[in-house]
């Protein structure tokens, strides 16, 4: 279940190509080609070439591009192409996040004001074939069916931190991603005021994979809900919404 389509190389080496024609001292942490370093050791593009790659080989259009710049270890900017909508999300750190279409001008991306989870969508990833998960997610996900309005699982992590920071959905949980499935992300739900970190409320989600991300509001609710499934106390979060 883990698919490389011809898609996913071509277009990893097209942006090889022209993010070094830009920025040519500038690394990369790459999904299918791994680390490439620069000359350029505070900078590092982190990329997804096609985020959805089961959706794409599957011919379902919901799939996405992320690419995300690393400046001293931390998210400095990010985009977020979807190319069946012609949807553009951006961030950059201290700046906002935006968000741009085929058919809307660029407006500026907040997260949802929800502050019930029984009035939330919140989106997941759930385990499959070849990827390691954690063993409480089906209590997890069940806690979570139970509260809230509705779970969502579309297959591409990206997009699901994305539609957070625009305010489609109102959380996002998920375990085991790569730094390249969430790192633009991560920024532009942090810049349009949402909260992230890893699921138990550490910092290191970028380390561990695991990622929980709110519009701040619902951040301690749904982090109890799923800490009561899988059994544990959460631990405080690592920032302030």
């Amino acid at each position: 279940a883990d698919f490389v389509s011809t898609a996913d190389l071509k277009a990893e080496q097209t942006l090889i190509e022209e993010l070094r024609r830009a920025r040519p001292h500038f690394g990369f942490l790459l999904e299918e080609f791994g680390a490439l370093p620069g000359t350029d050791s505070s900078n590092r593009w982190i990329v997804d070439p096609l985020d959805g790659t089961t959706n794409f080989l599957h011919g379902i259009p919901h799939f996405a591009i992320s690419i995300a710049l690393e400046r001293d270890g931390q998210p400095f900017a990010g985009v977020i192409y979807d190319p069946s909508r012609d949807e553009i999300y951006w961030a950059e750190k201290g700046i906002g996040a935006f968000m741009v279409g085929a058919y809307t001008s660029e407006r500026r991306l907040r997260v949802s004001a929800r502050r019930n989870v029984a009035e939330a969508l919140i989106a997941t990833g759930m385990p499959y074939k070849g990827r390691a998960s954690h063993p409480e997610y089906p209590a997890m996900l069940g806690a979570v069916e139970e509260a809230s309005a509705g779970v969502r699982r579309f297959g591409s992590a990206a997009l699901d931190l994305a539609y957070v920071a625009a305010g489609r959905y109102d959380g996002y949980w998920e375990f085991a991603l790569s730094p390249w499935d969430i790192a633009a992300g991560v920024l532009i739900v942090r810049e349009a005021g949402g909260l992230v970190t890893e699921v138990d409320g550490g910092p290191n989600m970028m380390q561990s994979g695991d990622i929980l991300a709110t519009n701040g509001r619902l951040y301690e609710a749904l982090r109890a809900t799923l800490g009561s499934a899988a059994g544990a106390t959460p631990a405080l979060p690592a920032e302030a919404p």
